[in-house]
């Protein structure tokens, strides 16, 4: 099988095999849910319900007048008992709906089918705002942004996600496994929407029986292409994709958009479907639960809201459980709180055990280069630490640190244990502040 593939990049050791065979399993629906009013890139949501308020299932409960944003559903039938300021995985802190779930009151969505060239880009656009669909694959950037690309930007091609290059996750491939034609028909609307011509759908050459299935459903498809990748992280990176892909570079500072792609993750492509056959916003999604820490590894289906507490008990946690972790272990984030919810950009609930914690000690740069030598995108990794650590902030545009997307390849390989991306992610909010200023 020929595989496609970009420069630099790492190969840290897959885990996959912890959940890749577990089928998506939904899961029971929790008494009370923490809907968080920011779930996406962009302005976050003012609530449109109060306390003591009935809501159904699918209702509209947040939205925003701002381009960027999306807005949030009820992911139950249930009261709002309070809108107060709760944990949230990425933000540490947020206004969030808390809602008393109805057990046993699933509404029904009915699928329908849906022509595709009997609906406008603009039509489809519209239907995507109102599902509150964000990116899945963990950026969560509301997609009816990235599928209103201005008019001077002309997009010829679409590229779906369905890498998964973090170690551990597996819910993409169970998505793609278990619903691709709906992944498809996800893809066929994305280009109708931005006038794409062709469409391509990039798989990691270790989950051959996704790539098998997609090939084969595709076949037929004159304008959609199938295309194996190396794998490697991150090999599931907008830019990667685009280079391995297609051969063509972002720019510094630039979008997919200015080389005229989009690029969006499978299960946003699912979520797409669900709104325009089933008109059923995005209320719950596939999360991997894995780890040597879980004593059930699981793909579930979970509603948006469900407390990170349910989901262990649910799964079950080993004695020696340690750290969890939002996410896979290269970008997600350590949680100090069991009371977070699973959020839109949710892949994935890692469990690592005591034995699993490095503890090491940061050395001294030894300027091995290292770092430069496996980033993705070019940058010089060392540099820009000492340049933070020294807190030269205005020096950090001359070395593109906002270009750097926190993949963590710089602190797998650094043998010092010198924590870069801790540092860059640092780097950024100060260099933030002073553009600003």
């Amino acid at each position: 099988m020929r595989t496609k593939t970009f420069k630099q990049g790492i190969h840290p050791p897959e885990k996959k095999q912890l959940s890749k065979e577990k089928k998506i399993e939904k899961m029971p629906l929790p008494p009370k849910l923490i809907v968080p009013l920011s779930q996406h890139t962009g302005a976050p949501c003012k609530p449109l319900v109060g306390k003591k308020d009935k809501v159904e299932e699918g209702q509209k409960i947040g939205d925003s007048d701002a381009f960027i944003s999306c807005p949030i559903h009820s992911p139950v039938k249930g009261k709002v008992t309070s809108i107060e300021r709760w944990p949230h995985p990425t933000l540490q802190e947020a206004e969030a709906i808390i809602i008393e779930s109805e057990q046993d009151s699933e509404k029904d969505w009915p699928e329908k089918e849906v022509d595709l060239s009997s609906l406008s880009p603009e039509e489809i656009r519209k239907k995507v705002r109102e599902a509150g669909i964000a990116g899945m694959g963990g950026a969560a950037f509301p997609t009816h942004v990235k599928l209103s690309p201005p008019s001077e930007k002309k997009i010829d091609s679409v590229i779906l996600n369905g890498c998964e290059c973090e170690p551990y996750l597996t819910s993409d491939y169970r998505t793609m496994l278990e619903r691709p034609q709906d992944c498809l028909f996800g893809l066929k609307a994305i280009m109708r929407a931005v006038g794409a011509r062709r469409g391509y759908i990039g798989i990691e050459n270790n989950k051959k029986d996704a790539i098998k299935i997609m090939q084969n459903l595709t076949s037929n498809e004159e304008d959609i292409e199938v295309v194996p990748l190396r794998t490697k992280y991150p090999q599931g990176g907008e830019k990667m994709l685009i280079k391995a892909i297609l051969g063509r570079e972002v720019p510094s500072g630039g979008l997919p958009l200015d080389v005229g792609v989009v690029v969006n993750n499978v299960g946003t492509a699912c979520a797409v479907c669900d709104a325009l056959k089933k008109e059923k916003p995005l209320i719950e999604r596939v999360v991997t639960v894995t780890g040597e820490g879980v004593k059930r590894p699981s793909n579930l289906l979970v509603r948006i809201g469900t407390p990170l507490k349910d989901i262990l008990e649910y799964c079950g946690l080993k004695e020696n459980a340690k750290a969890i972790i939002m996410g896979g272990p290269m970008m997600g984030i350590a949680q100090h709180t069991l009371d977070v919810p699973v959020i839109k950009g949710t892949s994935g609930i890692l469990v690592l055990t005591e034995e699993q914690i490095a503890r090491d000690e940061e050395q001294p740069c030894i300027r091995c280069c290292r770092c430069v030598d496996h980033c993705p995108v070019g940058l010089f990794p060392t540099t820009l630490a000492k340049l933070v650590k020294a807190e030269r902030w205005e020096e950090l545009g001359e070395y593109n640190i906002m270009d750097c997307i926190e993949c963590g390849c710089c602190t797998y390989v650094c043998p010092s244990k010198i924590p870069i991306v801790q540092l860059i992610k640092w780097g950024k909010n100060e260099f933030r502040k002073i553009k600003k200023s």
